[in-house]
């Protein structure tokens, strides 16, 4: 069973650990904004949207795949996409709701899979910590109070809105191929960010994501492994123009994934699972109330359970491109 599918979009979904919390960065316009800490490309990072303030967001992830000659028909490419919108509750509680879209493509023009996945909802609430100790995060910090450390917890969960039981073009049903998962999936993380000196920041994120087992139209009853994430992403502002309300990020990431075997009809299911280790290497620009993110993401280590039988699968990528663009009013 090929899971990259249904994988990456679960956690695009969950836009953490995927990937990532929506609003990344986003920065203010003025001094504090320009001047305050950077964020992940992808990760989550511990900001908070102001209360009453509305985010719109889009990502895209691209897999493009290696090939083998034992893999018929090899797995060309994967495409996430995902459309988000975020609500500043209060100034320490932020909510969001997600709409994916999955695209995954076969070299031979094979079974390919297309259309919208589970949509999802999600909530982050920010704390600080300083020298008075734990608070959560108030409607105004000075741009000493942005040096101290910052933390977050997030939690959320899929709604069955796509299409579990999807067919390919030959009738049948590949839960990795799936537009849903037929039944709610939950994820919970928490994250930490701090300002080291002036210009560079240090993102923190571990993460989980756990599905629950769902019998499709054929007849088999499968659950997904769990995902276990850590990722730790080092942000520095190279350039900023204070005139053009504008600034400059180039960000490193390193992202560790551990994939739990899937289970169908209670069995551990061969060719699925792992453990990965990706590096990212991006860029961050902020302009006025906008951000966009540009990054190459490429696993550097792998340990999949059988991975001469996992192309197409997370590890087996050539690269990922990531990019993402957000705007708040």
């Amino acid at each position: 069973m090929n899971t990259s599918v249904l994988r990456s979009g679960a956690l695009l979904a969950a836009a953490f650990a995927q990937p990532a919390l929506a609003h990344h960065g986003v920065a203010g316009v003025g001094a504090a904004g320009l001047q305050g800490p950077g964020a992940p490309i992808e990760s989550a990072s511990s900001s908070v949207l102001p209360a009453g303030a509305v985010l719109a967001y889009l990502k895209v992830d691209e897999a493009r795949f290696k090939q083998y000659d034992w893999a018929a028909p090899n797995a060309d490419y994967a495409r996430f996409s995902m459309l988000g919108l975020g609500y500043g509750v209060t100034p320490w509680f932020s909510a969001y709701v997600f709409v994916p879209h999955h695209a995954k493509v076969e070299a031979s023009g094979g079974l390919d899979s297309r259309g919208w996945a589970d949509a999802s909802v999600m909530g982050q609430i920010g704390f600080r910590y300083d020298l008075d100790g734990w608070q959560l995060t108030p409607a105004n910090e000075s741009l000493d109070d942005l040096e101290d450390w910052h933390f977050s917890v997030f939690a959320g969960s899929t709604l069955p809105t796509g299409s579990a039981n999807h067919r390919l073009a030959d009738g049948s049903i590949d839960a990795g191929k799936s537009l849903g998962f037929g039944k709610p999936a939950w994820s919970f993380g928490v994250s930490a960010s701090k300002m080291l000196g002036q210009t560079l920041t240090l993102n923190l994120e571990a993460s989980t994501f756990r599905f629950q087992p769902y019998t499709y139209a054929n007849g088999e009853r499968v659950q997904f492994g769990a995902e276990n994430r850590l990722s730790a992403a080092l942000s520095w502002r190279a350039l900023t123009v204070p005139d053009k309300v504008f600034r400059l990020d180039p960000v490193l990431e390193v992202q560790y994934l551990a994939l739990g075997r899937d289970r169908v009809d209670g069995v551990g299911e061969d060719g699925t699972g792992g453990r990965m280790l990706y590096v990212m290497p991006g860029v961050r620009a902020y302009w006025h109330n906008a951000s966009f993110a540009l990054g190459i993401k490429k696993p550097v280590w792998t340990r999949l359970n059988e991975s001469n039988t996992q192309q197409g699968a997370e590890g087996k990528e050539k690269y990922r491109l990531i990019f993402s663009t957000s705007l708040t009013f």
